[in-house]
């Protein structure tokens, strides 16, 4: 998960992502690249068997990819810190996806431009995913969710088919270690 912008709902996709892939009977490793080590303290926090995380930071992504390879990992996912691009960068090229995290928002709007001028840069593919998006109304995507995916449409990566809404049950199980699912 990547993002220039913290608060857009990186960690708390990576940790759901982590968690359904391992619900699904997959060996997932979630690398914490993060300072915060939100994700960690997430994990945790859990009763039952979950994903294998590991803290650690960007220089050390690649040998952790290689020892998650080696070990049989189906899915390593990397969430990564809002700040400085290198970190972001040592993510984006050992990627064979990234998720590029989203909120309606002018700033996260800006922050996605830059965020996508990486990946164009290193040549990587992405995806972007908006999230925490309000629900629609009468049928009609909210102004505020039309207008942000007419402009993530003009950085020229694809966006997920779904919009991740705002629900208070994507924070709330985490706090218990657990995903919405």
């Amino acid at each position: 998960m990547i993002a220039r912008k913290g608060g857009s709902g990186k960690t708390t996709l990576a940790t759901h992502l982590a968690l359904a892939a391992h619900l699904r009977g997959r060996r997932v490793m979630l690398a914490d690249a993060d300072p915060q080590r939100s994700a960690s303290d997430v994990l945790k926090l859990r009763q039952a068997e979950g994903p294998q995380v590991v803290e650690t930071a960007g220089p050390k992504l690649f040998a952790l990819k290689v020892a998650a390879l080696r070990d049989g990992f189906d899915y390593l996912i990397i969430d990564t810190p809002a700040g400085p691009e290198t970190e972001v960068c040592h993510a984006i090229v050992l990627s064979e996806l990234s998720v590029v995290v989203v909120r309606p928002t002018y700033l996260d709007l800006v922050a996605a431009v830059r965020t996508v001028e990486i990946l164009h840069r290193l040549g990587r593919p992405g995806l972007i995913v908006l999230n925490q998006a309000p629900f629609s109304r009468t049928g009609a995507e909210p102004p505020l969710v039309r207008k942000a995916l007419d402009a993530l449409k003009l950085l020229h990566v694809p966006i997920a088919p779904v919009t991740i809404r705002a629900r208070m049950a994507y924070q709330e199980a985490l706090s218990a270690g657990m995903s919405v699912e």
